[in-house]
Parts: structure tokens; sequence; C-alpha cells
């Protein structure tokens, strides 16, 4: 029987990617042509003849390496650019907004809060960080539009602090009207509903401002310094 990986190895050398990465190319494509090979050995086809159409299925070797470098490449650049575009200025504004909140908590005023039946307290405002957040928010969208991100992806590094908010009370509601008594659905709802707004809806709002008039300064230096060059 053929040794897949060793053909492919040598019909693929040259290929330009790091050794881990190239062994896993040579793996998956091996793969493919022993299982073609064996489906064509079942159908009773000689071994020459289904290593024949086997290796027919790849037209040109050459070819072939090129566009997986190609692939690759643009595989890699996306992702490198999804990182300096979302993720960095996103976690950079989650640093910021987090770091905000605690000072607030340690030497800003004392939180506005709203209680539930029996003083239960389920949501807390703090108007400094609130204020404060549109300055975040502004610095993501600024990050992401610099590094070259979309308008969509640079409104989403803006607001990047409440997104993990926002994922974990999608699945805490749910889950806690299930277990919690039918007669204290009533509270979990308005619970849910409150630290949504108090911890998600208010903050995302804040940040989003901020990363909108960022977005919009940035556009219009660019018109501006467009026409100017004109």
């Amino acid at each position: 029987m053929p040794d897949w990986q060793e053909l492919v190895r040598k019909r693929l050398s040259g290929l330009k990617l790091g050794s881990a990465e190239r062994e896993e190319v040579h793996a998956e494509l091996a793969v493919h042509l022993e299982e073609s090979y064996e489906s064509l050995r079942t159908k009773g086809l000689p071994e020459q003849a289904a290593m024949q159409q086997t290796l027919a299925q790849v037209a040109d070797w050459q070819d072939l390496r090129r566009e997986i470098q190609i692939a690759r490449t643009v595989k890699e650049n996306l992702m490198n650019d999804r990182v300096r575009q979302l993720w960095l200025p996103g976690l950079l504004t989650f640093a910021l907004s987090m770091g905000l909140l605690e000072l607030v908590q340690k030497f800003g005023a004392r939180p506005i809060v709203l209680d539930l039946d029996k003083g239960t307290p389920v949501l807390m405002f703090y108007t400094p960080w609130l204020l404060a957040l549109p300055l975040a928010g502004a610095l993501g969208a600024y990050l992401s539009k610099r590094a070259g991100g979309s308008a969509r992806i640079v409104l989403a590094s803006s607001i990047f602090p409440v997104l993990p908010f926002g994922v974990v009370f999608m699945i805490a509601g749910p889950v806690g009207l299930v277990i919690s008594h039918s007669l204290a659905h009533h509270i979990v709802t308005a619970a849910f509903f409150s630290m949504s707004v108090g911890w998600v809806l208010a903050p995302g709002i804040a940040l989003l401002v901020g990363g909108f008039l960022m977005q919009l300064l940035i556009s219009r230096r660019s018109s501006t310094h467009g026409i100017s060059m004109s």
C-alpha cells in the first residue's frame, strides 16, 4: 500500500509554512487520498489503476501548493486583523471600564440603589462611572479604527465591556426562571430585568455614545484631510 503521507510530502516540497502547520496539511491531504484510494480498491480496481485515478484528483501539484499557501496566508491575516481591530481594543476598553468602576466604588459617591420587595437590592447605578464610560468607549473605537476596523467592528470594540455581562444574563435569566419556584417568578424576572439594565443596557449606551462620537470625529477629520489634500 502506498505511503500517502510521504508521497504528499515529496510532491508538496517547498511548502512555505511552519513545520507543525505543514505536517498538518500533509496529513489532511494524505488521509483524503488514502480514503479515495481505498474506495476505488473496494470497487474492484487494480492497485495501479486505483493509484493513478487517486493521484489524478490533483491536476497540478505546484498550483495546489500555491493555493494552500495563499489560503493559509489569508487566514492568518484575517486572524491578525481580528485581534488588532477587535480583541485588543476590546480588552483594553474592558480593562479601563473595570478600572474606572473600581475607582468609583472606592472613592466615588454612593450608588443609586433600586430595591425589590422586602428591600432586596438588585440594581446599583454608579452615576460617575456611567458618565466616564464614554471615554472608555471612545478609546476602544479609536484603537479599532486606527487598526483599520470597519464601522461595525469599531462599535463592537467600544461596547466590548458589556458583551460578557450580556451573555451571562442571557443564560442566567432563563435558567433562573426554570429552577425558581412559580411564586417567585415575578421576583426573578424583575431582578433579571433590573440587572440587565444596570450592567448591560445603561453601560452599553454610555460606551456606544463614546464610540459613536469617536468614529464620527475620525470620519470628519478624514474628510477634512481629503478635501485639503485635493
